[in-house]
């Protein structure tokens, strides 16, 4: 019996489990969106491609299921590949099925063709940053072309993989026994563990040393290691460190958490990990934030101090630092196996209580020195206020999204977070613009969840058309514009540096110009409220919460800069031997 293609797709996204697809019509996959007419599959309609890569991207992280971008071939795709090129640093797993081009007109200049080096060579734009791209030749090639798709974006470090599929191939028949035949293949491989004697050498490495330290980052909450992390912890009573990927892998509250390292960490975390003499290393791969450029000063001392680095991925152990002991393992179950060992070894655990005081004590001295910040009535608002008053209200299970500039930095470094994966940020490509929309993927995910996104004015105004999304689908999302009629972060780098803010202001005749966010909600046929004292921002958050519907808050904020003790090497580049950070920068 044969099929068409496109219904064949249809069908085997649903027998995957499938349940949205986020994407934009064009002419070459009209015929995938009319087989999705009468499918249990909800089409998520979208304005712009980056939106759909983005909602695509919060989606899989708060489902943890890999997902679905439908998209059109030229510019639909390009639009995208911000998007996807986000979820593919922070390792999401996502399948972009794009048209392409018919198969017969190669080369000769079809409508949006890509030729200008190979003919119909769309799907190589995307090459540097999927795990592989696919251009289907033949109809009876998709079909198994579309499960190892699958299989390779879930599959050790998961990732984006595309399939470019020329139109006319959408409209062919196939025998469907070729769809048929993959029912027969797993649609979950089995990870690799890790052996007892390693498992041995780790723990008696860390019992061993005098001043132990785990550091985490976003690989625990990939391989949903949470649990397994914190009951190591516990056992062993050894303090934890995070990137800012990492951060929610263990509770903010848990006594023997430090908090965000790098740049944008404090003195105490960052000493703390420069001063121990063993990391274990869990899922990270020391990016240059986290690490304050590598420098030995600032963050970590290491190979004085020594690794063991587990992580999914071989290629970044020993990237940035090498390890003593490298373990390429699925932290789950290398955790499962390491707790078992360790209370094999050391079955009352261990107590560490000086420690787990010095912790509290610090932090309760970093909350103290906030307090000035955060009870400070002036308007425009001081972010440390925004961000403690959106806590408040937040239940603890609520899902953040955050954009990049103090939404990011600040909630790395000061916002806590109590549920592994509830965070969402833009980690390894730090895209302005990701906040917003992946606020919509998460709320699809988990519909039962409360979902704010944390976005400021730049990178809210990056593409607002998902308010179109948002309006049409009722997907209640709350939106808290910190706006600070800036691109904030760099127009205070720019100030500190070279004293002036070319490029980096909002402004009209020279005086501080913002579009009125809430009318534009308003405009789309969402509410929106502009703030107008610091004392209205957290009753009309609490009343945009309780109203279940999509809500845009646009609250004026201080320019003002992220604390921080940290390092970053872009400093000595611009100010060599000054040791110059960030200014803030007056409306």
């Amino acid at each position: 019996m044969k099929d068409l293609i496109s219904h064949q797709l249809v069908k085997y996204l649903e027998d995957r489990g499938i349940e949205h697809i986020f994407g934009l019509c064009g002419h070459t996959n009209i015929a995938v969106l009319t087989a999705l007419e009468n499918s249990s599959i909800k089409f998520i309609n979208v304005r712009h491609e980056q939106i759909a890569a983005h909602m695509a991207d919060g989606y899989a992280r708060a489902k943890k299921q890999t997902a679905v971008v439908l998209s059109h071939l030229g510019p639909g795709l390009t639009n995208a590949a911000t998007g996807v090129a986000n979820a593919a640093l922070d390792s999401i797993p996502m399948v972009v099925i794009a048209g392409d081009v018919p198969s017969h007109y190669y080369g000769k200049h079809p409508h949006q063709e890509v030729n200008l080096h190979a003919d119909a060579s769309q799907y190589e734009i995307y090459r540097p940053f999927v795990k592989r791209a696919w251009r289907v030749e033949r109809p009876d090639l998709f079909p198994e072309i579309l499960e190892k798709a699958f299989q390779l974006a879930e599959s050790g470090r998961p990732g984006p993989v595309l399939v470019s599929v020329p139109m006319d191939i959408f409209s062919k028949e196939v025998d469907v026994e070729r769809f048929e035949k993959l029912k027969n293949h797993t649609k979950k491989l089995h990870k690799p563990s890790i052996d007892n004697e390693t498992a041995v050498q780790i723990i008696e490495r860390l019992v061993g040393a005098k001043n132990p330290l785990i550091y985490v980052g976003g690989g625990i909450i990939l391989a949903n290691a949470s649990q397994e992390l914190k009951e190591l912890v516990d056992h062993l009573s050894i303090p934890v460190a995070y990137s800012l990927m990492g951060k929610g892998a263990i509770s903010d509250d848990h006594p023997f958490t430090l908090g965000m390292t790098g740049f944008w960490g404090t003195e105490f975390i960052n000493n703390m990990c420069r001063n121990a003499d063993l990391i274990l290393a869990l899922g990270t791969r020391f990016a240059e934030a986290d690490c304050s450029s590598w420098e030995n000063e600032y963050t970590f001392n290491i190979p004085t101090t020594k690794l063991i680095h587990i992580d999914i991925d071989p290629n970044e152990i020993g990237r940035n630092y090498p390890a003593e002991i490298g373990v390429v393992a699925d932290l789950k179950q290398a955790l499962t196996v390491i707790n078992r060992v360790a209370k094999d070894i050391v079955p009352n655990g261990r107590q560490n209580e000086a420690l787990k005081q010095q912790i509290a004590a610090n932090k309760e001295e970093f909350n103290r020195k906030n307090q000035e910040h955060i009870q400070n009535n002036s308007y425009p608002m001081t972010p440390q206020r925004i961000l403690q008053e959106v806590r408040e209200v937040l239940p603890k299970d609520a899902y953040i999204t955050t954009d990049v500039g103090w939404n990011k930095n600040g909630v790395g470094q000061q916002f806590p977070v109590y549920e592994a994966g509830t965070v969402l940020t833009p980690g390894g490509f730090a895209t302005m613009g990701f906040g917003a929309p992946a606020a919509l993927g998460a709320k699809i995910a988990q519909p039962d969840k409360v979902v704010i996104s944390l976005v400021g004015d730049g990178g809210f105004g990056q593409n607002p058309a998902f308010l179109a999304t948002a309006f049409e689908e009722n997907i209640p999302v709350v939106w808290v514009i910190m706006n600070n009629y800036a691109f904030g972060t760099i127009a205070g780098l720019q100030k500190a540096h070279f004293g002036t803010t070319l490029g980096t202001l909002f402004q009209k005749d020279g005086k501080p110009y913002s579009p009125d966010y809430a009318a534009i909600a308003r405009a789309y046929g969402i509410e929106g409220v502009k703030i107008q004292s610091a004392d209205e921002f957290k009753p009309v958050l609490k009343q945009a919460i309780e109203s279940n519907k999509p809500f845009v808050i646009d609250v004026e904020m201080q320019n003002i800069p992220t604390p921080t003790a940290g390092h970053w090497n872009i400093m000595d580049i611009y100010s060599p031997n000054k040791k110059v950070h960030h200014v803030a920068v007056e409306l």
